[in-house]
């Protein structure tokens, strides 16, 4: 029997969780959100400054910036399993390679950009593809369970390498994350897969804009520009968080209770957002969310306690944890399917570079005056700047994807589909 988008028994949903736990071990979930929480302690270790650790994040954040759009690419002409299983392989390596760190500060930039170079083969860009062939009138309730796998690993993994680092230091830390990776990643990573499309739907799968339509449209560079401003503010707030409130005598454990304060507000705010979306104009569910981040992080630059850095963090979590849930929205409605994956790579590469600067940026400026206070309190008013674009983005094209676009919304099992056309072919009964 066909089941609907609505129904449990969708197998959409099974791709949708597999994926879903695929980002909690991701790069966008344990290295953007547990990198603060190792910054102190190899800094220390090696006698290095806050500047040419954060500067690591930003090789890691420039390799993303160049490797997304191949590997969009790729994600647009070949299954995803071929592409999602390697990357986490050498994902998890790596990173639990950085337990045999040495003192060359070449050598933690070289494992960076490794784990750039693969990074957005285990995170956002290389599911939602797959999802969105799956899905179309719950398409962002599906993102939402997407993205929120990686909110998980935010409120979860900071708090984890806190504990590993207190029981058996930041090398075991590395090595222990690491495996994590191989063990959960890999056996999710092989479930995740495409839709076949049958003949009724294959142009819903195959139509919308091409690169080139999509680089001269407003829309596609409004989305840009508010991600790159955005990136800055994110990246730069999660990289320093937990040194931000150590420095202000918070212990490193209630620190990591910020960060993991920062997930769970993303975990709440990429579900509301899924549900919004499915509802209302995205742009302007945008605009409300970006807003709470600026809030938020404009709370951060003058958080003095626990208090304080828990509801900075919230905010900052609710409101860029839901606009990654647009983002991925929004390309698959203004520009349909065909080049997706390499539209969503392009903005990636938007967002790595502005990660890349946000960390070091904050770096830099407490380097410089010992606060982290005065920057932040101008990438509050970037971010609120960033909000507004969205107000200004058109409505979306006749039939909401592209032209002729067909929805998919029910599936049918291919057995019961070929047992139908069985019976309708033999001859009735007679007399």
């Amino acid at each position: 029997m066909g089941a609907t988008e609505s129904s449990f028994r969708y197998p959409g949903w099974r791709v949708a969780l597999a994926a879903s736990g695929c980002v909690f071990v991701s790069f966008a979930s344990l290295l953007v959100y547990t990198f603060g929480v190792f910054l102190k302690p190899v800094a220390a270790q090696f006698g290095w400054s806050r500047e040419a650790v954060s500067a690591a994040f930003g090789f890691a954040a420039l390799a993303i910036a160049a490797c997304s759009p191949p590997l969009g690419l790729l994600f647009d002409r070949y299954p995803a399993g071929r592409i999602i299983l390697p990357c986490l392989a050498v994902f998890g390596c790596a990173w639990a390679s950085l337990a045999l760190l040495t003192h060359h500060l070449w050598h933690l930039y070289a494992v960076f950009i490794v784990l750039g170079i693969v990074g957005n083969g285990t995170a956002h860009l290389a599911y939602v593809r797959a999802l969105s062939t799956w899905f179309y009138t719950r398409r962002g309730a599906a993102f939402a369970v997407l993205l929120t796998g990686g909110a998980v690993g935010a409120m979860v993994l900071p708090s984890v390498a806190q504990t590993l680092i207190r029981v058996g230091g930041w090398r075991f830390a590395f090595a222990a994350l690491g495996g994590m990776v191989l063990i959960v990643g890999l056996p999710l990573g092989s479930l995740v897969r495409a839709r076949e499309a049958s003949p009724s739907d294959s142009h819903f799968v195959t139509s919308g804009a091409s690169v080139h339509e999509a680089l001269r449209s407003r829309a596609f560079w409004f989305i840009v520009a508010v991600l790159f401003c955005c990136s800055i503010s994110q990246n730069g707030a999660i990289a320093h968080l937990s040194a931000l409130l150590t420095d202000h005598g918070i212990t490193p454990q209630k620190a990591a209770l910020a960060v993991s304060a920062m997930g769970l507000g993303a975990v709440v705010g990429r579900l509301l957002t899924g549900l919004m979306l499915d509802r209302w104009f995205a742009p302007r569910v945008s605009f409300g969310l970006i807003v709470l981040a600026a809030i938020g992080t404009w709370l951060l630059s003058g958080a003095a306690s626990v208090f304080a850095g828990v509801l900075s963090a919230l905010c900052i979590g609710i409101g860029m944890g839901g606009e990654a849930d647009v983002t991925p929205f929004l390309l698959s409605k203004y520009f349909g399917l065909r080049s997706f994956s390499m539209l969503y790579g392009l903005t990636w590469t938007a967002y790595a570079i502005a990660g890349a600067v946000g960390p070091v940026i904050m770096g830099k400026a407490f380097d410089m005056t010992g606060s982290y206070a005065a920057l932040l309190s101008r990438l509050a008013l970037l971010t609120l700047a960033a909000a507004s674009l969205m107000l200004l983005l058109p409505a979306y094209p006749s039939g909401e994807v592209s032209e002729g676009a067909v929805p998919v919304t029910e599936y049918r099992d291919p057995a019961f589909d070929a047992a139908a056309k069985q019976l309708s072919a033999s001859p009735e009964p007679q007399g």
